[in-house]
């Protein structure tokens, strides 16, 4: 045994650089440098349109639970390749936001981070602001570009990366993979029975089933600082009816999943109390001492310090990833037609030829809150037995290819024959504008339609009329808007898309900027392997693991098979390309592989257009706000209502209403809107905000009939859980406010009356 002494500090210094030395070593030898972030992206919780149904309608007011973007970046060394891959709580990726991502990284990081290595995925869920989209199709809803909506997103993504980067260490990351049980079923089970037969039967089902898993490990101290995890199934638990801001199952598993691993890995400081008849009476006792605190100012900052979940860059991150979603629904129970009760027609999703009848049901049908919440746990439940059992370590190369495409003229060789076909500008089809059993679209479509109204033509001729070059090049698509021919008042289609390989060890990650059919992503995963191996000279064989990032970098809506194409339901309809748009992904997703298995480089395409500069807003600002005479933001207008037990039980919904202002003024990120107290001795205690999924912030606007005046107001409304301690709680509301639209941003909280819980 060598006995140190402090007299030799020479010694110690080279057993430090010894360590170190090999735990670099070990970064490159078998594991890797990993890191995780994360950021809340939470966008406007008030009047702004929700990204994903195109409801007109459907306007947020409130949040059910924040957004959030989650990244992790793993690399070879601290001077060898790597890539950060961004999971956003988002309908889909942005163009514009990676655009304008990739101008601040490079302003931190130099060439560090770019558009080859960096891939933003989004999950996809429709219950987030939109308005962060730089094609004109996609914010027509939403009165054009929103900049609250979009900065959100871009400042998230780019902390979420700067934390990962900031954390990152030697360390290791785990495969595993498993199958999913009842999170989706196919939405349009004809157009997939357009698929060749023999084709099929090498397929259990009609969706895909598996989950695959990155488990990843901090190698110094063997704690697990992420999970990211990849399946499809689509973010319409929430219906188009829902206005409250939410991340749908894949946020809501997330949210499970990251409390899941904090409190497994914590000692538990909860409660423990005796629930005696006696100490309820206590407790019912001292709330009725308790009364609401009336509006009064505070910081803006000051709700993040009642956060329950501190963002301290220290949180372990969960994040569950999107795949070939395109035709995979939520709501598991089926179609049914609202007026009859039974199954809706099996080729068109409607009911006597009506779509709107036509409405898929969730496991928690009719409560979307309880279909929502059954879903995110199917997810959650499974990524924890995989990340429980995840022993395959990941070894090997980090790398990346991409590259950019004008998809509206890509030529393409078909297989098996030396025909060649091309691609087309985009175009949509009645079909589109039927929606699907998750939110039907407009009345008079159904989904399968082949042909187009003489009303509907002369619309679609206003507009833009199709050549003769596009109809062809389309069908059997009839075009009901040919969006990638109209450029008034700006491009309303991308043309320029990317397309993206990463790779860890055997795991290959294909970014697709789109909506993959069951069928499609099948196809593609599969001739991106046979092209690895083939061209690999051994690095790559049949344990070479392949998924889908659906959603990412931009966004393109759909990606159907050519034969699901013949039918043209929902998700052929949005097949902007025209009949060959996966033949042309396939073949170049192939010379991506071909590349990355040779270890040669693309020639990089033209680069998509920013078009910021050209961007329209429609959206108002609020105006100012001002609370009723006599009135302070923050004041109670109605307060806990108390059973006539006294007590609220578990499963019950405490809620109090406030005097409040347009939640616009201030997104409180990383703060919160809403808290629930517990009185702990004298101290209130926050014990759940507004970032979890039993607590509500509804947002509304009350008109004075004597005056036609506004005013807002703020409702929280707390679903007690099953798992929340007996004790005496109260509700309190964080907002912000502008007496005109010009004044300064003034900070307002107040809380409720106590009550308490047995």
């Amino acid at each position: 045994m060598i006995a140190i002494q402090h007299s030799c500090p020479k010694l110690l210094l080279l057993l430090l650089l010894i360590f170190i030395t090999l735990g670099f070593i070990h970064a490159t030898n078998g594991g890797y440098l990993v890191g995780v972030g994360s950021s809340d992206m939470t966008g406007p919780a008030a009047d702004v349109n929700m990204m994903g149904y195109g409801s007109l309608d459907q306007h947020s007011a409130g949040i059910h639970f924040r957004l959030r973007a989650r990244t992790f970046i793993v690399a070879e060394d601290p001077k060898g390749p790597r890539f950060a891959f961004v999971n956003l709580d988002a309908g889909m990726a942005s163009q514009l936001v990676t655009i304008k991502v990739l101008e601040r990284l490079k302003k931190r990081y130099g060439d560090l981070y770019n558009e080859d290595n960096l891939a933003i995925s989004g999950i996809h869920t429709h219950a987030g602001p939109g308005g962060y989209l730089q094609y004109y199709l996609y914010s027509i809803t939403t009165a054009g570009f929103v900049s609250q909506s979009f900065d959100a997103i871009v400042t998230a993504v780019e902390m979420s990366i700067v934390q990962a980067h900031q954390n990152l260490k030697p360390g290791s990351v785990f495969i595993n993979k498993g199958e999913v049980e009842n999170a989706g079923i196919n939405r349009s089970p004809s157009a997939y029975l357009f698929n060749p037969a023999d084709e099929r039967a090498r397929y259990s089902g009609d969706v895909d089933t598996e989950m695959t898993l990155l488990k990843l490990v901090d190698g110094r101290t063997g704690k697990s600082i992420g999970g990211f995890s990849w399946f499809a199934t689509h973010g319409t638990s929430m219906s188009r009816d829902n206005k409250l801001i939410s991340g749908d199952n894949k946020g809501a598993a997330a949210r499970f999943f990251e409390d899941w691993f904090t409190s497994t890995t914590k000692s538990s400081s909860k409660l423990i109390l005796n629930t005696s008849v006696t100490l309820n009476g206590r407790l019912i006792q001292k709330a009725k001492t308790i009364n609401a605190t009336g509006g009064t100012s505070c910081g803006k900052t000051t709700s993040q310090s009642f956060k329950v979940r501190k963002n301290d860059n220290s949180r372990f991150v969960g994040a569950f990833c999107q795949s070939n979603v395109g035709d995979v629904t939520p709501n598991v129970l089926g179609a049914f037609c609202n007026d009859t009760g039974l199954p809706c027609d099996f080729n068109h999703s409607s009911c006597h030829g009506d779509n709107q009848l036509c409405l898929g049901r969730g496991p928690g049908y009719p409560d979307e809150i309880l279909s929502t919440k059954i879903i995110g746990e199917r997810q959650f439940l499974k990524a924890v037995d995989l990340f429980k059992d995840a022993t395959e370590e990941l070894t090997g190369k980090v790398d990346y290819r991409h590259t950019y495409l004008n998809f509206t003229d890509i030529q393409v060789e078909l297989d098996g024959n030396s025909t060649v076909v091309r691609t087309c500008p985009a175009a949509l089809g009645p079909g589109f504008a039927a929606g699907t059993t998750d939110g039907p679209g407009f009345p008079g479509f159904q989904q399968g339609d082949m042909e187009i109204s003489e009303k509907w033509r002369r619309i679609r001729d206003g507009l833009k009329k199709p050549s003769k070059y596009q109809e062809d090049c389309q069908l059997p698509k009839p075009i009901l808007i040919d969006t990638g021919e109209i450029f008034k008042p700006y491009a309303w289609a991308p043309a320029i898309l990317p397309i993206q390989i990463l790779r860890l060890g055997k795991l290959i990650i294909l970014s697709v900027p789109g909506e993959f059919t069951t069928m499609a992503g099948r196809r593609l995963r599969e001739a991106v392997k046979e092209t690895l191996v083939s061209d690999g000279n051994g690095e790559f064989d049949d344990d070479t693991h392949i998924v889908i990032a659906g959603l990412t970098n931009t966004y393109s809506q759909y990606v159907a098979t050519f034969e699901e194409y013949k039918q043209q339901r929902y998700e052929a309809s949005s097949t902007l390309y025209g009949p060959h748009t996966l033949s042309a992904y396939i073949q170049e997703f192939k010379k991506l592989a071909e590349a990355m298995a040779k270890g040669e480089n693309l020639i990089k395409g033209p680069p998509p257009p920013d078009l910021s500069s050209v961007l329209e807003s429609f959206l108002t600002d609020p105006s100012g706000d001002s609370p009723p005479p006599g009135k302070k933001f923050g004041d109670v207008k109605q307060d806990i209502t108390i059973p006539k037990s006294g007590s609220f039980q578990k499963g019950e919904r405490p809620s109090a209403t406030f005097w409040s202002a347009n939640p616009r003024y201030d997104l409180l990120t990383e703060g919160t809107f809403a808290v629930v107290e517990m009185l702990q001795g004298e101290r209130w205690v926050p014990a759940y905000d507004d970032d979890d999924f039993s607590l509500y912030f509804k947002w509304n606007v009350e008109t004075d009939t004597g005056t036609d005046t506004f005013y807002g107001l703020a409702t929280i409304e707390w679903e007690v859980p099953e798992d929340a301690d007996s004790g005496v709680y109260r509700l309190r509301h964080f907002g912000s406010s502008r007496k005109t639209q010009k004044s300064p941003t003034k900070y307002f909280t107040g809380a409720s009356s106590a009550f308490s819980v047995s």
